[in-house]
């Protein structure tokens, strides 16, 4: 099995709760850039989910979308726009921030067994991320608007800017792997 940036095999329990709030906090923030869209805003927080999955793992990375989804429910003003509470969640951004607890487990389970060294593997990693936050989210927001609407106002108007986010990652994430290997000790497992 392949290590991952975070290996929560060798890191102490102190040094995975850093990372928890470190990834939990990027989420806040990166939720906060955002371009008020209805009913989904524009944020970067799909490209911060997606990276947190392939660097943190499966473990570590739903954990890390666990906690942001708890600190969001219970009143911190992390979500997009400064929206908190249990109610946005059930909203019809809902199923999207859901799909963003399964997209990082589903990411750090494909970085454990190697994805995402090479940007094609990261590219090809990421869009499975980005499928599954849009089947979550497209089918939550259809309970609010119907299917027809949701693909047209939940999905299409996204594709673009995704696609660039896929960009991105598939150059950040093996330059991110290099530097990981660099700065490993030599003599020690990778695997």
């Amino acid at each position: 099995m392949a290590a991952r940036l975070a290996d929560d095999k060798t890191l102490s329990v102190i040094a995975q709760l850093v990372l928890v709030l470190a990834g939990s906090a990027l989420l806040a923030l990166s939720a906060q850039i955002s371009v008020p869209f209805y009913p989904v805003p524009v944020t970067g927080q799909t490209l911060v989910v997606l990276m947190i999955g392939m660097a943190y793992g499966s473990r570590l990375g739903a954990a890390t979308l666990l906690a942001y989804l708890v600190e969001g429910g219970m009143g911190l003003p992390v979500f997009a726009n400064g929206g908190a509470g249990w109610a946005y969640l059930a909203g019809p951004t809902g199923g999207y921030l859901i799909g963003f607890l399964v997209a990082a487990f589903i990411l750090g389970f494909l970085a454990e067994r190697g994805m995402g060294r090479g940007p094609i593997s990261t590219a090809l990693a990421m869009l499975v991320g980005t499928a599954i936050i849009y089947v979550f989210g497209v089918t939550h927001l259809s309970g609010f608007i119907g299917f027809e609407k949701s693909i047209a106002a939940g999905l299409l108007p996204f594709l673009y800017g995704d696609a660039l986010k896929l960009i991105v990652a598939a150059g950040l994430m093996p330059l991110a792997w290099r530097a990981v290997r660099a700065l490993a000790p030599k003599g020690g497992s990778e695997g």
